[in-house]
Parts: C-alpha cells; structure tokens; sequence
C-alpha cells in the first residue's frame, strides 16, 4: 500500500491567542500575524505532495485550511472530532483570571493531565483523546498511502503526538508546545508510525 505520511498543523495565531483568552470549542478570528503564518506554511508545503486536507470545524483551523490549500485543488473535509479540548467554564475567559479563580485546576491543566478535572461541562485529557485518537486512525485507515494535511489545535494536537510516541497521557507535559502554525510530520508504514518533525516552526524565517 505504500507509505502514509500525516502533515498534523495547529491553527494560525488568533485575536483570543493575543489576548490570552481560552478558546476550545468557541473561536476567534486569526490574526494578520497568525493569516501570515499560515502563508508561510503555504509556501513550505507548496511542492509536497498533499492529497487532501482534513481540519477541525473551527473557523480559526478551517481558515488556515483555506489557506495551506492555496489555490490547488485539494479537498477539506471538516470533522468535529479534530476540535480542541472542551474547556468548560475556560471558555472566553483571561488566563489571569482563570489562575486567580481555579488555581490548582490551571496547574493541573498544564503540567498534571492525568489528574486534571475540567470545570462544568468540560473535556478531560482522557476524554479528548477518546474522541480524538480513533478518528485519526480512521483518517489513516481510508487513506492508506496518501499524504494527508491535518489542522487542529493546541492540546488535541499534543495528544495525538504523545498517541504516536506511546506516551501515557501524565507523559504529555514532558514534551514541547506546539506553536501557532507549526507542522509536525509523520511516516507510517506497515502500521509503524515515524516521527519527522515535531511542532517545526522554522518556516517563520
């Protein structure tokens, strides 16, 4: 069947990003940087081979779909499964106030994920990877042998790649954030999966 290769990208930066707002299942617009960002990305991929392109049904993950696919014709397919995190009551919220109401919580949340409890109706690590991970497998299972664009998020993203290094999830917290517009890469090949790039940012140059 030949070679699979996953092209996993995290959304451009967003007005939230800036002002350092939560934003999970709620959105907001990319910025002019995080709209540059995703250009350059553009440019990196513009001579590989891109098959097609899946993206959470976010509008900030969608637009920078929008934007790697450039004027090539490469399908987008939406899924909600490739959503960030629920983040509950986060949602919308400044982190400076969410540390001074739910201090132990935001610990948790970043440097604890298996102990992590969301507030109200939110999504713990384990619950977000139980939505997450089996759609990627089957993402890679109709696919086999092509090269497939992903574009999601922050922490969906952090879980995928612990999933592809057989990481537990108390794991994650060891490994590097994944910027705005960053690509990781991957080969998978008899079901082995090859790790080439991890949170790659160095189109930003």
């Amino acid at each position: 069947m030949g070679q699979t290769v996953l092209y996993l990208i995290r959304h451009g930066q967003t007005k939230w990003n800036l002002e350092k707002r939560m934003q999970g299942h709620k959105d907001s617009p990319l910025t002019k940087v995080g709209i540059s960002q995703a250009q350059k990305l553009s440019y990196r991929l513009m001579n590989e081979k891109v098959d097609l392109i899946y993206s959470s049904e976010s509008k900030r993950a969608y637009d920078t779909a929008k934007i790697i696919q450039h004027n090539r014709n490469i399908p987008i397919n939406t899924m909600k499964e490739l959503k960030e995190i629920h983040m509950g009551k986060w949602e919308g919220m400044n982190q400076t106030d969410i540390i001074n109401k739910y201090p132990e919580t935001w610990e948790n949340f970043w440097n604890n994920p298996s102990v992590y409890i969301p507030t109200d109706e939110g999504e713990s690590y384990e619950e977000l990877k139980a939505r997450v991970i089996p759609s990627i497998q089957e993402i890679i299972n109709l696919n086999q042998g092509k090269s497939i664009v992903i574009v999601t998020h922050r922490i969906t993203l952090k879980v995928i790649m612990s999933h592809f290094m057989s990481q537990n999830i108390c794991d994650i917290c060891e490994n590097p954030d994944i910027e705005s517009a960053s690509l990781s890469k991957i080969h998978i090949e008899n079901e082995v999966p090859k790790i080439l790039l991890y949170g790659d940012i160095s189109h930003y140059k």
